[in-house]
């Protein structure tokens, strides 16, 4: 695995010398004129070698503030997004990730700016260009009836109608069935989310709630990320909730389970645990990343799923219909440190995300009076086709068992390895260090070595990537 980034060459510049015999007269110096910007359209992606469309170039975004109004009657959807951004280059043209809807108009720093499709990227225009370092805010109006996502590889996704409102979720894309965006992990963002629904049905969202009202047969619900958040981790949840609100640790704990759902299910038996899996999880981890708490319970054959959305995961009832399924909530939380807090570089690097919730499910069982961690990697490793690779999994095999359990595998194997007092070093300080930005195998590996003093190239290689069973250290 290539993992060091080698030093620059150092570019060597010859200076002309002068034919003159006598010393030129002195002049005053020149005064510096500005080089004039070369402005050029931003990519059409971030480079991503398993979804090169996916994200744009070009600019960085800071902040999303996003109005919708949804009426599932009608199935129409009516949006303005308004998105502040810097530009890493002089730009002429940008583009963002948006499918399906219909974009009403746009504007640039309060001037019109032309747009057109191409395929689903929207491509933006200024009056005028936009030079590096500058920040700009974009404002977006769209509307019409939002649509699904479908993927040989991942099935269905983005947004979908349901019988008393709509869910808009999935991963590794969603976001841009519903608002324009930068869709891709590496570019992180806060948020703002103001929906309007049908009088009688709640709109969930991430962060901290703002409240609700009431007016003219609508709900107005607002949501507050502060935290940067990675694009597919925003939802949108509507539809009749049974809504528990309070707080914890000084902060907002929200959580919602679908209303067909009865009082007292093993739903409800699920979400009342994720103060209690929080916290010790932050015993493992270090410091909780986010400014809520909470869950959201869906009650929709669709979703056989759950989704670490920033602050409150979201759960499909399938989980829940033995009982309350707690393991499902500790992998979801664990994902607030590892994916959320911490999100991915690349695709690629997706065991970063599901190796260590998958390991989390363990040390929860554990800690619950269940079957040890060593237990359940025994079991696992026995069972483990080490043919596919957890780290660089390919396209097709980024949600694969490779990726979720021998990643578990590969992250007790380093516990093993590094001994309990350097291997949770190695987590807080990965955590602390890596806080609200991104991450890839290389950093992690290098993390992983400075910590513990010792050379873990060949043990990584091994766990992450061989083809057959390593030795299990001791």
């Amino acid at each position: 695995m290539n993992r060091r980034i080698l030093a620059a060459a150092t570019a060597v510049v010859a200076l002309a010398a002068s034919g003159c015999t006598d010393p030129a007269p002195e002049s005053p110096p020149a005064s510096p004129q500005a080089a004039k910007p070369d402005f050029q359209r931003g990519e059409d992606g971030v480079g991503d070698p398993y979804f090169p469309t996916y994200g744009n170039g070009g600019y960085d975004v800071r902040h999303y503030g996003l109005v919708v109004r949804y009426d599932p009657g009608t199935d129409k959807l009516t949006g303005t997004a308004t998105i502040t951004a810097t530009a890493k280059e002089d730009l002429s043209s940008f583009n963002l990730d948006f499918v399906g809807l219909s974009v009403d108009k746009v504007s640039v720093n309060g001037a019109d700016a032309k747009n057109e499709r191409d395929d689903a990227e929207l491509v933006i225009t200024p009056s005028g260009g936009i030079v590096k370092d500058a920040e700009f805010t974009v404002e977006i109006g769209y509307s019409g009836t939002p649509g699904s996502i479908q993927s040989p590889d991942f099935g269905e996704g983005g947004f979908l109608h349901t019988d008393d409102g709509a869910i808009a979720l999935g991963q590794p894309e969603s976001a841009s069935t519903w608002f324009p965006v930068n869709d891709h992990p590496i570019d992180k963002a806060t948020y703002d989310v103001e929906a309007t629904v049908p009088e009688g049905l709640t709109a969930l969202s991430n962060g901290v709630p703002g409240g609700d009202s009431e007016s003219g047969g609508w709900s107005t619900w607002k949501w507050s990320e502060k935290v940067p958040m990675a694009s597919y981790l925003a939802f949108l949840v509507i539809g009749r909730f049974r809504v528990e609100t309070g707080e914890h640790k000084g902060k907002p704990l929200f959580t919602a389970i679908q209303s067909t759902l009865p009082p007292g299910s093993p739903a409800d038996r699920a979400m009342a645990q994720t103060t209690e899996i929080a916290d010790f999880l932050e015993t493992q981890f270090g410091p909780y990343p986010f400014e809520a708490y909470g869950g959201v319970v869906v009650d929709d054959d669709r979703i056989r799923y759950a989704l670490e959305t920033q602050s409150r995961p979201v759960y499909g009832n399938v989980f829940f219909k033995q009982g309350p399924f707690t393991e499902v909530v500790a992998h979801e939380l664990a994902h607030q440190w590892f994916g959320d807090s911490v999100s991915v570089a690349q695709w690629r690097d997706i065991w970063l995300n599901e190796g260590f919730a998958s390991y989390a499910e363990w040390l929860w069982t554990e800690e619950e009076g269940g079957l040890s961690v060593r237990e359940n990697f025994q079991r696992e490793y026995d069972d483990t086709d080490w043919e596919n690779p957890t780290a660089d999994p390919g396209r097709a095999g980024l949600f694969g068992r490779a990726v979720y359990k021998r990643g578990a595998l590969a992250v007790h194997a380093l516990r093993l390895e590094v001994g309990d007092s350097d291997f949770f070093r190695i987590l807080k300080t990965w955590t602390a260090e890596k806080r609200n930005g991104n991450g890839s195998t290389a950093d992690f590996i290098t993390v992983a070595e400075r910590v513990s003093g010792d050379s873990l190239d060949r043990f990584f290689d091994d766990w992450l990537i061989g083809d057959s069973a390593p030795a299990i250290p001791r």
